[in-house]
Formats: structure tokens, sequence, C-alpha cells
């Protein structure tokens, strides 16, 4: 009698969490003892923050069901909604797709909805990237995902070590590096001025000359800050007259302080050096980035993947506290001069020497395998 295969459900929220999970997909497409599911909600579905069903049908995949969800008014009240209703229609799809796992990632909050509903069905949770620290309710998100989550990939071994503290049990906590990093090391991007200057708006960049990349995200327990913050930074980085690539904030609350800032600056000064960018295909972005001259701001990228391509990353606020960084990474306030001047110093390094904190080759077959053959349970127990 055949073997059933297995039917492994993967959960893509964004482009980005879909450009950093490529290839786990493709690993899991391959595999003949393997049913694959994909399923898209939150900001995945939303046209201003990426289409991810054009790039799934692009590369070859299909998307099983899709989930509604994301209540609009970037505050913490549409936030917490969209995590209520998120349960209830991943639930809904859970039960009619039936998975044996559900793969999530990371620490946004409509990861949390799809564990949560995972969990109360009975179905095993494998959890991609637990035991990293950062700031805000994203680490509490995330440490509650670890959790409700059966199945546990780290991306290095502290984090691994702070999943053990938290009584997962050890045969099922694994240390396998960033998916992401691994398709850095895996492909070569490029991305030339005429298809670059294609999308946003704003001055025409010239990428073949030194350009800062500008990535600012929410910071949900510091909402009062958030306008007064991108306004400060806004003024550093215009005042350093490098040709420069910004890109528009997340979903998360507070983002329309963050974009109105953007608006109000860009309308009211014209900025001649300056290009506003909604959101680029992962090949695309990571061309972008392996070309820049520094990655300003509070994003992960400018820790995770910065380090791994050497690139200078100036780090601003508290966003990123905790997270393991590489020598890449300069840390500063909110304060415009020492922004301008940490930015300057990153300029003048032109490159660091590649870091592999995060890095492990074989990441997403470490993954793949682990997910098609580990034996799966789904009541948990505190491993003292």
């Amino acid at each position: 009698m055949q073997k059933q295969k297995r039917k492994i459900c993967f959960v893509i929220t964004s482009h980005i969490h879909y450009g950093r999970s490529k290839l786990i997909l493709n690993e899991l497409r391959k595999r003949k003892d393997v049913e694959l599911q994909i399923v898209v909600g939150g900001s995945g579905l939303l046209r201003n923050y990426g289409e991810v069903l054009l790039h799934l049908e692009k590369d070859g995949f299909k998307s099983n069901a899709e989930v509604m969800m994301t209540f609009e008014g970037g505050n913490s009240i549409a936030m917490a909604k969209t995590a209520g209703i998120g349960i209830s229609e991943f639930a809904t799809v859970f039960q009619n797709l039936k998975p044996d796992i559900v793969v999530v990632r990371g620490d946004r909050y409509e990861i949390l909805s799809a564990a949560v509903a995972a969990s109360y069905l009975n179905i095993s949770v494998a959890h991609l990237e637990g035991g990293d620290v950062t700031g805000t309710i994203d680490e509490s998100v995330r440490h509650a995902v670890t959790k409700l989550s059966h199945i546990h990939f780290a991306t290095s071994e502290l984090s691994k070590e702070r999943i053990l503290r938290m009584g997962e049990n050890p045969r099922y906590v694994f240390n396998v590096g960033c998916p992401e990093i691994e398709y850095i090391a895996k492909n070569k991007f490029k991305i030339s001025n005429k298809l670059f200057n294609k999308w946003g708006v704003g001055d025409v960049i010239d990428t073949a000359t030194p350009y800062i990349m500008v990535m600012v995200h929410p910071v949900t327990s510091e909402i009062e800050n958030n306008k007064k913050n991108t306004e400060v930074l806004l003024q550093a980085v215009f005042e350093t007259k490098t040709p420069t690539i910004w890109f528009w904030p997340n979903v998360d609350a507070g983002t329309d302080s963050v974009s109105k800032a953007i608006r109000v600056f860009r309308e009211k000064r014209k900025p001649s050096h300056m290009r506003f960018v909604r959101y680029l295909a992962s090949e695309e972005f990571l061309g972008l980035l392996e070309r820049a001259a520094c990655l300003v701001g509070n994003s992960s990228t400018g820790i995770k993947e910065c380090s791994f391509l050497g690139v200078p990353a100036v780090n601003i606020g508290t966003r990123q506290n905790g997270r393991m960084r590489g020598h890449n990474v300069l840390d500063v306030d909110y304060k415009k001069n020492a922004i301008k001047t940490a930015i300057k110093k990153q300029l003048s390094v032109g490159r660091y020497e590649p870091s592999h904190i995060y890095y492990q080759p074989n990441t997403s077959e470490k993954i793949t395998d682990t997910l098609a053959k580990i034996d799966l349970y789904t009541q948990k127990q505190f491993v003292d």
C-alpha cells in the first residue's frame, strides 16, 4: 500500500515573507512524500504591500486559500482586530485543508493568528526563526508562537538555547540558520536603472553610483513617537545629499504616522536626490541591497541580510533591540546629527567582511527533510 503524503501547509503573510521562504517552498514542492499547501493572508493580499499571488503564479506555485483579515487604520486596535479575525479565518481554512503540519515564520501578529487556530485544531505547528529577540510587541508574539508550536527551526545556537529555556522538547528544536541568508548565498541578483526607476515616485536614482537605502517601520510600543522620529530621519538623510531609495513602511500600528511624515516631506521639499518606493519583488530588492552603499533604518534587513553581504548598516532606535549583530551595524538614537555622523562613517567604510552569524549551508533542505520525516505530536509538555 502506497504511503500517504504528508500535508504541509505553509502560511505566507507578506511579500517579504514569501521572498525569504522561496527555497523552502521549492524544496517542499520537489519532495514526492509531501503535499505542499500554501495559504496567503494579511498584507500579502494587499496591493500596496506586494502582490504575493502574482509572484506565486510567476514562480509556478499556487495558493490553496486566501485569508482576508487585515483591518485598515494603521493603529493598535486594527492590529488586535486583525489578529482576532485571523484566528477565525485561518481556523476555517485549516479545517478545510486538513494539513498535518502548519508552518509559520517570525513574529507577525498574523502569524500568531495562524498558530492559535492550528493549535486549537490539534494540528502540529512548525515555527521558523523562534528564539530571536527584538524590540516592540513583536518579541512577545514570537515567544507566544514558540509556545504554541511543536517543531522549532532556530537561526542560531543562541536562539535555540532560548527556545529550550522556554521548556520546549530538545528533540524538536533545531539550529538551521536563516533561510533568507541561504537564498542570498545561492543566487545572484541584478537590477537595472531602467527597471528600478519604473517603480515609485521622486528623483531618478542612478544605481551605478553610491546610494543609501532607507527602511523604517513603525514601532508599535512607541506609537506617539513614530511621526516625530520619521521626520528627524527624513531631515538627516536629506542633509547627507546622498542619492537615497526610501521604502514605504509595513502595515503595523503607527504606519499611517510614518507614511504621512514621508508624504508631507516629499510634497513640501521635493527632494532632488530621493526616490520613494512601496515595495519590490525579492530578487529586485536584493539586487539593490547588494549594491547599496549603506542601509539606514530599523529593519532586520540591516542586521541579517546586510551582515552576510557586508553592506554597512545604520540601525536606529529600539525596534531591533537585542537582535544578534554583525560588525557591519552602527546603532544610534533618533537624533539628527548622530544619524548623519553614523551614515557618513558607514559610507566611508565601503564594505565590511561578510559575516556568517546567520548563515548555514543547506538550511532549506534541513528544514524540509525534518518536516517530511519527523514524528508528529500535538500534546505539548513543559520540559524542565
